[in-house]
Parts: structure tokens; sequence; C-alpha cells
């Protein structure tokens, strides 16, 4: 790996539960993940997210809460028993949790919104730097009133999850990114768009 600052940047790669295993990152690996958390742009410097670790023992009842949540979306039961196992399978998971002030005056949502993202990116950039792997995860349990509630205080918003773990698989081919035609162009003034 490339461990000049682009080298990590521009090498990271999403890596998914199964492709994670032992050992997760320790206390003061997720510290420093943190701290490159903090260092996002953050209008007023609200901080308007948290994160929830999930590890050791309170892997199950993580995983018993996907399964139910998944039997209440109306999921077969192997299926809900197949969100048990990939909640199982990534030795840390991290729930991601916004905490979006929309009235206030300084940092309107979109910027608290952005915010939170940039968390989530320095977050798994930091992870990649110090050897672990990692994913965003989300879908229909996030919005499960039992998974929201075992998760978020008032006001706040289940993002997500990132799975965390030492990577079991190097980057495939597929995770080469090629920049897209129209994605960067100079502006042609006021008058151009529409």
């Amino acid at each position: 790996m490339d461990t000049t600052a682009l080298g990590v940047l521009l090498g990271r790669y999403s890596l998914g539960p199964k492709h994670l295993g032992e050992p997760g990152p320790d206390d003061a690996a997720l510290q420093v993940m943190l701290l490159a958390a903090l260092r996002a742009p953050d209008h007023g410097g609200l901080v308007p997210f948290r994160f929830a670790i999930i590890r050791g023992a309170q892997r199950l009842a993580f995983a018993d809460l996907l399964e139910r949540a998944a039997v209440e979306l109306g999921k077969a039961e192997a299926a809900a028993a197949l969100d048990r196992e990939r909640a199982l399978r990534a030795p840390v998971t991290l729930a991601v949790l916004a905490r979006i002030d929309l009235g206030h005056p300084l940092a309107p949502g979109h910027e608290q919104w952005m915010a939170v993202g940039g968390a989530v990116t320095h977050l798994l950039t930091a992870a990649h730097a110090l050897g672990y792997g990692g994913k965003m995860l989300s879908g229909s349990k996030v919005r499960s009133p039992n998974v929201v509630a075992a998760f978020c205080a008032p006001g706040e918003t289940l993002v997500g999850w990132i799975s965390l773990g030492t990577p079991l698989r190097a980057a495939s081919p597929g995770h080469t990114k090629r920049v897209p035609d129209g994605l960067m162009a100079d502006w042609a003034g006021p008058d151009a768009s529409g």
C-alpha cells in the first residue's frame, strides 16, 4: 500500500463484512479514526454526528436486532437469517448517528448532512491508512422503529453502520475508479445554466 497521504486516499476501497476478519480495530485505532472524522468540514463546529461501537458480545444482540427487523419488514426467514449472519461477520461495527439541527441559524441542514458524510469518509480513510478494511452499509433496517429505538436518542437519525476489520482480500480491479465524462468542467457563467 502506498502510505503517502494521497496514496492512502486514492487507494481506499470499500470492503464488506464477508471480507473482513479479526483483528478488528482496538480502542487506540478507533480513537485515531474518530479524530480523523472530526477533521471533516463542519460549518459552525456542530459535530452533527456520533458513533456507537458494536463489538464483542454486543455483536450477538445486534445480530438478533437486525434479524427481528428483517422479519418485521417482511423478509423470509432464510433472508432474515442471512442478515443475522452478516451482522456477526465484522469484528467491529459502528452505528452512524446524525444529529441535524434544522433550525440552526448558521449552518443549514444540508451543510450538517455534508459534515456527517465527510466524517464517515474521513473515518473510513483513516481505517484504511491503519491497515483495516471497512464499508458503510444501510438499507431498510435503518428505518425500522425497533432498530432506531435501540440506537437513537431523541432528535437523532440512524444513518447506517460501518463494518470494520482486517481485510481478508485485496482490492479487486473493479475498485479502480474511472473519472466519468463531465464530472468536472469549467463553469460557463450564470446565463449558461439551465
